[in-house]
């Protein structure tokens, strides 16, 4: 299945863009009659046929549409401080989104080493997973945020943060506490972890604090650990 992503697609008929024109008609080679499959990226998939061939304006006619395409039964909120290398945030972006994330943000924290990154770019890595992994749901990506900021926020599900220092309540595993079908965020801290005040205030701000288990984990591992353990909850 060749998947293209179109938010703003039109029914029944639409015109991909020039850049993914040009993908479709000189790369993939298809022509009049072929058929291909297009996302809105908001749960929609719809199978489509090939009416014009032009490499700048490839025109599709929808012919099958489906709903809530392979809709996961909870939504999950990965809020991650960005690496310093930014290749190792990139690749955690890449496989979270094939396992399954709804939102994901950068989130700025006492030891960030990174404090800055580039949103269209991340959005293009996050769109690329989505293609690839055949999704029909995409991600949405929120920009730097303070870590003081983001714990403050109402939430309508259960809320985590990973760390490596002494419990100043008490440790779960993400995997044995969590419930399949709960909405839930995690909070992934940098390389020098969330520091004891941040671990008080999202503890304060009704966050649970978890484990992901008894390996040292480096910043992008331990985000796709805690994606996965999700996942495996609910598939359960």
């Amino acid at each position: 299945m060749q998947l293209f992503y179109a938010p703003q697609i039109t029914l029944p008929q639409y015109t991909l863009s020039e850049e993914e024109s040009r993908h479709a008609i000189k790369v993939l080679r298809l022509g009049v009659g072929d058929r291909l499959h297009i996302t809105d990226g908001a749960g929609n998939l719809h199978l489509c046929e090939v009416v014009s061939d032009s490499a700048k304006h490839c025109t599709v006619n929808v012919v099958q549409s489906i709903s809530e395409f392979e809709k996961r039964p909870y939504r999950l909120t990965m809020a991650v401080a960005p690496t310093k290398n930014i290749d190792r945030y990139e690749w955690f972006l890449e496989k979270a989104t094939e396992v399954g994330v709804d939102h994901f943000v950068a989130l700025e924290s006492d030891h960030s080493e990174r404090r800055v990154v580039k949103p269209e770019r991340e959005m293009k890595v996050i769109t690329a997973a989505v293609k690839q992994s055949l999704k029909a749901y995409h991600p949405t990506f929120e920009d730097m945020t303070p870590f003081r900021s983001f714990v403050a926020r109402p939430f309508e599900g259960r809320k985590f943060i990973a760390h490596c220092g002494d419990a100043v309540v008490g440790k779960s595993y993400l995997a044995s506490t969590l419930k399949a079908g709960e909405d839930a965020v995690v909070l992934i801290g940098p390389e020098g972890d969330f520091s004891p005040e941040e671990v008080r205030l999202a503890v304060e701000n009704g966050f649970e604090e978890i484990t992901l288990g008894t390996q040292r984990l480096r910043t992008e591992t331990a985000a796709v650990v805690a994606v996965t353990m999700v996942a495996i909850v609910n598939a359960l």
